[in-house]
């Protein structure tokens, strides 16, 4: 069953007390059985999406340090939005020491990467320092700022479509969680059918 959240309305980051929670949880895939401690917390300023990733995990990784490179075989969380209706979603994905891989997508295969102007808007702060580390039973946190005009809305949608993430294809173990669950039989994160909903107050 798909998930939904109503996403309040708030004034920053500094207001955590006052944003939605739930937890990244679902394990979708038998084969990758295991699930990090995953909590997020989201919201919006009236300009933007705001979401803190807290992760606590047996295996903490980050070897990418490029724009738009493998995040995803790291220590990674991921956030996936579309507007209701719209032929694209876009894809937000950051390791655990901050660095980023922004996409507009129609499939997992027709996508175009963001310019670095494109990108700049998109802000991502994480509790680590940046710089490549694989250490045992890891606790970090990452800020996620992505602004409505990031994924081409001129007003505040009433209703997002979106996924939330957290994986690691290089870690130990390698896992695949997600928020809202996957009805699919192999590993796939690039499915808006199965986004769940995000219902933004005004």
């Amino acid at each position: 069953m798909k998930k939904s959240i109503n996403v309040p309305r708030v004034e920053g980051f500094d207001h955590l007390e006052q944003f939605a929670t739930d937890t990244i949880e679902c394990v979708n895939w038998a084969e990758f059985p295991y699930k990090p401690s995953v909590r997020f917390y989201i919201a919006h300023n009236g300009t933007a999406l705001l979401v803190r990733y807290e992760v606590e995990e047996v295996n903490t990784k980050a070897v990418c340090t490029t724009a738009n490179g493998p995040v995803w075989e790291d220590s990674c969380v991921e956030f996936f939005v579309k507007a209701p209706g719209s032929p694209f979603y876009f894809n937000f994905e950051t390791n655990c020491i901050g660095v980023g891989l922004s996409a507009k997508r129609r499939s997992r295969s027709d996508f175009a990467h963001f310019t670095p102007e494109q990108d700049a808007p998109v802000v991502r702060r994480s509790s680590l320092p940046a710089e490549p580390l694989d250490i045992q039973n890891g606790r970090w946190t990452l800020d996620l700022t992505i602004p409505f005009a990031t994924l081409e809305l001129d007003t505040i949608p009433e209703i997002l479509e979106a996924n939330l993430y957290k994986c690691g294809d290089a870690t130990t173990p390698t896992h695949y969680v997600s928020w809202s669950p996957i009805g699919l039989e192999h590993p796939n994160f690039h499915c808006p059918e199965w986004f769940g909903q995000l219902i933004l107050e005004k």
